[in-house]
């Protein structure tokens, strides 16, 4: 039986993929925040919900994101990223706009609140083919010393997202109001979808047709096998703490600005863009450190040198936040703690899709659950401790369990050489 060859690709055919990657995780991601600029600013006054209950809207998405998240990654390894991304954003697409309609009167204010976490539920599970579908296609595009450069950049361009989503998502509420807004980006949304559909390709492949990728790879680790590695048990742990570490700053540090500290509108959307910024820039900043401790120090060492430094950088910036008591000084530690974090997330991606090997699509699903299954904790525990002890232990607890990360990765042996995915024969 005849089967179609991996070669290697054009440098422009490459970095064509990674551009279109890093479009749908920015805009895949602008999505999912943006209800939090919409629920300070006018969901949470408009119909009367309360700061606990709006903590609950964002945590579902997590929720559902996170419990499909698995079965999210065993539908790219059956039908290749190409297909499971193309999903990701028609669904994203249509529940944003569906978030939209809801400000249009169509229920009564009672009903808005359930309405909502339906809604968003939705978005997360069409979501879930997101990160390891382009982690996935980046260990069939790129070579391995190139992946943890590329992983790190389209991470970046994800939480780029957090970066812009409150001045630009806030700036176009000012011009449309809300529920426009949302009708808005769910339609560039669907427009880079399509785009991705008609141009991508999950490998690089000769001849004029594409294989499916292979259902069971030779040599592989089967699922059982895969969800017992003691690596990928590690790698998850780690990640569940970086999940809680970064969705505690992405769903409540504009209202920590905003309502806490009691900053003006213009200044709360400036500032809490800021640590989201600087992840952004560190992500592919710290892929191509890691590149350079790979090369030097050997995969095994080299790899995992970044995440021990840099979560155990953050967790201590974080504490200078908190016990700070001038605006610079908060705003300062914060983003040097969130920028030093996405020093560390090229490193987990590569790492999970490289013990997958041709199941990277479900290896990397594993990974993601961890980290959104702790991570979803984080709206809704933040404001519960804060309530409790007040906000700074509130957002101080994120130092606690992004130390405890940090220490996952002393027993975290990353592989010594990856294999690319295979397609069938």
């Amino acid at each position: 039986m005849s089967s179609a060859l991996s070669i290697a690709p054009s440098a422009g055919r490459r970095w064509g993929i990674l551009v279109l990657l890093m479009a749908l995780c920015f805009i895949s991601h602008f999505n999912r925040a943006s209800i939090t600029s919409a629920g300070d600013e006018r969901i949470i006054q408009q119909f009367g919900i309360s700061p606990e209950r709006m903590g609950l809207v964002y945590s579902s998405f997590l929720l559902a994101y996170t419990i499909f998240m698995i079965p999210g990654g065993w539908f790219i390894d059956r039908r290749g990223p190409r297909v499971a991304m193309a999903c990701m954003g028609i669904g994203s697409a249509v529940f944003c706009a569906m978030t939209g309609v809801l400000g249009f009167g169509v229920l009564a204010a009672g009903q808005v609140w359930m309405t909502l976490m339906v809604v968003r539920c939705l978005m997360g599970v069409f979501s879930t083919p997101l990160h390891p579908g382009a982690a996935r296609c980046i260990g069939g595009w790129f070579p391995p010393t190139q992946q943890p450069l590329a992983n790190g950049t389209i991470t970046g361009a994800s939480v780029l997202a957090y970066a812009l989503v409150h001045p630009v998502f806030g700036g176009l509420i000012d011009w449309v109001d809300w529920p426009k807004a949302f009708f808005v980006t769910g339609a560039i949304t669907a427009g880079l979808a399509l785009i991705w559909f008609v141009v991508a390709r999950d490998l690089p492949v000769q001849g004029a047709e594409e294989t499916p990728l292979a259902a069971e790879p030779e040599g592989d680790l089967q699922p059982p096998e895969i969800l017992w590695d003691r690596r990928l048990v590690l790698l998850t742990l780690s990640y569940a703490a970086v999940g809680y570490f970064q969705y505690l700053f992405f769903y409540w540090l504009h209202y920590y600005f905003d309502q806490i500290l009691k900053m003006d509108k213009l200044e709360s959307r400036f500032y809490a863009g800021l640590p989201n910024l600087a992840m952004a820039v560190a992500m592919p900043l710290g892929g191509w450190i890691t590149d350079q401790f790979e090369r030097k120090r050997g995969v095994a060492v080299g790899r995992a040198l970044m995440p021990k430094i840099a979560m155990t950088a953050s967790s201590f910036l974080l504490l200078g936040g908190v016990f700070s008591t001038e605006r610079f000084w908060i705003v300062f530690w914060f983003t040097l703690a969130l920028g030093c974090l996405g020093l560390c997330e090229s490193s987990f991606w590569t790492t999970a899709v490289q013990i997958g090997r041709g199941r990277g699509g479900t290896s990397a699903a594993i990974m993601n659950t961890g980290g959104n299954g702790i991570g979803l904790i984080a709206p809704m525990l933040t404001p519960v401790l804060s309530q409790w002890l007040g906000w700074k232990a509130g957002i101080g607890f994120g130092a606690v369990v992004c130390l405890l990360g940090a220490f996952c990765w002393l027993g975290i042996r990353p592989p010594a050489s990856s294999a690319r995915p295979k397609t069938a024969v």
